[in-house]
C-alpha cells in the first residue's frame, strides 16, 4: 500500500455509492486522496429478466466502469444480494480488505437505512474498521493488524428518512454542486438498473431520483444547491476526538451547522 492518504467507500450494492457517496469521493480524489470503491454484494437480484450469472457480470462491469471514471481502486464484491449478514465469516473477509486499504476516511451507509443489506454493510464496515489494529482478530485471508487512525462517516439513508419514516438530518454537509454532472455520469454507468428501479421501487428514472435527493440535502444545508449529507461516528476505538480528516480535506466544500468557523476550518 502506498503512503498516500486513502478514502474507502463501502456500500451494499452496485449503484449505492453513486446514489449517496460519489460526490464526496470525487472531491476527496481532487483533494489528493487515493480513493477505493467496494460493494459487498454483487447485484445478483437487481433484475426481472436476466439470469443470476448474467446480471452479476453486467453489474460488475457497470461498477468497474463507474469506478474507472473517477480513478478509484475497485474491490470485488463478496456475496450475493440479500446475503449481507453481520456474521463472523463475512466480517473476517471485509476486515481483510479494510486492512489492505488502511483508510483514513471510511464512507458507509446509514445504520438506519431502509434495507437490511444497507444496515448490515454499515455494521460490517464499522466493525472491520474497529478491529483494524487488533492483533488477535483474525481476518480471511490473514492480514497483519494496522495501526491507523480512521474516521467513519455515515451517509444519509435513502429518502433522507429512517426505516420508520422519521426524517434524518445530517450534521455535515458536503457541497457537490461542482461535481453533480460527474456523479450523474457515474450513476448512468448502471444502465441495467433503470428499468429495474422503475419497476421495483418506483424511482421513475434513477438519475432524476438521485439528483432530487441531492437537491433535498442541499436545501437542508441552507447553503448549497446539491449536497451529500454525513454523520460522523463516535471516535471511540477509531482515533482521537479531534481527528476529522474529511472536514479538513474538503475545507470550503464542508458545512457543519452549529460549528464555529475555526471548528469548520
Amino acid at each position: 500500500m502506498s503512503d498516500s492518504l486513502r478514502a474507502f467507500a463501502v456500500a451494499a450494492h452496485p449503484d449505492d455509492i453513486e446514489f449517496l457517496k460519489a460526490g464526496t469521493l470525487i472531491l476527496l480524489k481532487r483533494a489528493g486522496y487515493e480513493i477505493h470503491y467496494m460493494n459487498i454484494a454483487n447485484g445478483s437480484c437487481g433484475t426481472a429478466v436476466h439470469s443470476k450469472n448474467l446480471i452479476t457480470e453486467i453489474r460488475r462491469e457497470e461498477a468497474m466502469e463507474s469506478a474507472h471514471l473517477i480513478g478509484a481502486v475497485y474491490h470485488e464484491p463478496l456475496v450475493d444480494d440479500i446475503a449481507i449478514f453481520y456474521e463472523p465469516a463475512l466480517l473476517a473477509r471485509v476486515a481483510a480488505i479494510m486492512r489492505e486499504v488502511s483508510p483514513e476516511i471510511l464512507l458507509l451507509h446509514s445504520p438506519q437505512d431502509y434495507m437490511e443489506d444497507h444496515q448490515n454493510s454499515a455494521r460490517l464496515g464499522a466493525t472491520a474498521a474497529f478491529t483494524m489494529g487488533m492483533l488477535n482478530f483474525q481476518t480471511d485471508p490473514e492480514r497483519e493488524a494496522v495501526e491507523q487512525p480512521i474516521a467513519v462517516y455515515h451517509a444519509q439513508p435513502h429518502g433522507n428518512q429512517d426505516i420508520l419514516g422519521d426524517k434524518i438530518v445530517p450534521n455535515i454537509f458536503v457541497d457537490i454542486t461542482s461535481v453533480i454532472d460527474l456523479k450523474t455520469k457515474m450513476l448512468a454507468c448502471h444502465q441495467s438498473q433503470k428499468t429495474w428501479l422503475d419497476r421495483s421501487q418506483g424511482m421513475d428514472s434513477y438519475l432524476h431520483s438521485m439528483q432530487t435527493l441531492s437537491l433535498e440535502v442541499g436545501r437542508m444545508s441552507g447553503n448549497f444547491q446539491y449536497a451529500e449529507g454525513w454523520r460522523k461516528r463516535l471516535h471511540y476505538g477509531f482515533g482521537s476526538e479531534e481527528f476529522s480528516p474529511l472536514e479538513e480535506a474538503l475545507g470550503e466544500f464542508v458545512l457543519m451547522p452549529g460549528s464555529t468557523a475555526s471548528e469548520q476550518r
